[in-house]
């Protein structure tokens, strides 16, 4: 059994969503712990869930996650292909001491204007791109964005976590594939992982590290953390799309920096997991949304990333108003809006070794983004 409680230390607010304006709602949070104790936090703000004005803050602590600094837009008016389109994600990566490398996924919003990112006839997205920027001076500046050329037969890549710094000297991009906006043919899903042997110049083909060929399980949003054996170990929100229903999250891990992997493995636990955190003796923490159960989210921890996430170490971090109005089904569950105001959990090892997890949650039209501060003691 694994031995270990967790406790919540502090707790506070990053961002607050303004109620009509363009940070309304804020979605998307992670964190990166930097070598030199600072810590740096992005998140998406956008007029609503899904909007053409999104775009991406930066935050910065001091003091370990205590306090943050008023936060700033990080990229402006980006424009692919002289395109106009929004940001709605990026992660921070330290590649090495004061080179960081920021992974951002951009959103065409000219090829189909007006229209949603998901295409509700066809399951297909908007197009979408993969950009790069680095920063040598801890974050303080940022080169221009640059493209990441990807295979056309992913379709419009979705980013599914922060660049990987890998024991082998490579990095890894871990990528979800997706339809073309107007394709009606059968969804073929799958997640992939690429290497960069040169810090993000150039990219290895992708290898493929979760797929159902016959089309049935989706693994989405994989979340991704590298041991201190250079293990990496991989969650995914799991979706079954013969019976409309989320299945447990599922394990994956690979012993060879991403090569080969593991069959999926039940780990127990139901719906979305967070970016793990991995502490110095291995032990992983992870956060998990349980939205068509307790609605709630959750954190537990295991010895190491092969080890089984016991019950009698889980704490409830957060739990939304439940839906009681006589929903029966997953296809009424995900029109609920309430289920959708709050996750996206993002846990990262402090410097002192703590955690924190971040994630956001609030109504419909307006969305915080909350930090928890932990310890397992």
């Amino acid at each position: 059994m694994t031995k270990g409680k967790i406790e919540i230390i502090e707790s506070g607010i990053l961002a607050y969503g303004d109620s009509g304006t363009g940070c309304a709602t804020y979605t998307f949070p992670s964190v990166v712990s930097l070598s030199n104790g600072v810590l740096l936090a992005t998140c998406r703000a956008g007029s609503t869930k899904d909007s053409e004005d999104e775009t991406i803050e930066i935050y910065q602590s001091d003091d370990s996650g205590r306090t943050w600094r008023e936060g700033k837009k990080l990229f402006s008016d980006v424009k692919v292909n002289e395109k106009k389109g929004s940001l709605k994600v990026c992660y921070l990566t330290e590649i090495k001491k004061g080179h960081l490398i920021a992974a951002c996924m951009w959103v065409d919003r000219q090829s189909y204007p007006n229209k949603p990112l998901f295409n509700e006839e066809t399951e297909g997205c908007l197009p979408m791109k993969i950009l790069l920027s680095d920063s040598f001076d801890d974050g303080k500046t940022w080169t221009p964005l640059r493209v990441v050329s990807l295979p056309e037969r992913l379709g419009p890549p979705s980013l599914t976590g922060p660049i990987l710094k890998l024991k082998d000297g490579s990095i890894a991009l871990t990528i979800e594939t997706n339809k073309r906006y107007q394709d009606g043919s059968k969804w073929h899903q799958k997640a992939v992982l690429i290497h960069s042997l040169d810090q993000g110049v150039t990219w290895e083909k992708p290898i493929t590290i979760c797929e159902d060929v016959s089309g049935k399980i989706f693994y989405w949003d994989l979340r991704t953390g590298v041991d201190t054996k250079g293990r990496i170990v991989a969650f995914s929100w799991t979706y079954n799309s013969e019976t409309n229903n989320y299945l447990n999250i599922q394990r994956l891990i690979s012993s060879d920096h991403g090569k080969t992997w593991s069959e999926p493995e039940d780990i127990g636990v139901t719906d979305q997991p967070s970016h793990p955190a991995i502490l110095k003796n291995g032990t992983i923490v992870l956060a998990w949304v349980d939205r068509f159960n307790s609605q709630s989210i959750r954190v537990r921890i295991s010895k190491n990333i092969e080890h089984a996430f016991e019950e009698n170490t889980e704490l409830v971090l957060h739990t939304q108003k439940k839906v009681t109005s006589g929903i029966a089904h997953t296809g009424e569950l995900l029109s609920e809006m309430s289920l959708w105001s709050f996750g996206l959990p993002y846990v990262e090892v402090l410097p002192d070794n703590d955690v924190m997890v971040m994630y956001y949650t609030g109504t419909e039209k307006i969305l915080d983004i909350h930090w928890v501060r932990i310890i397992i003691v």
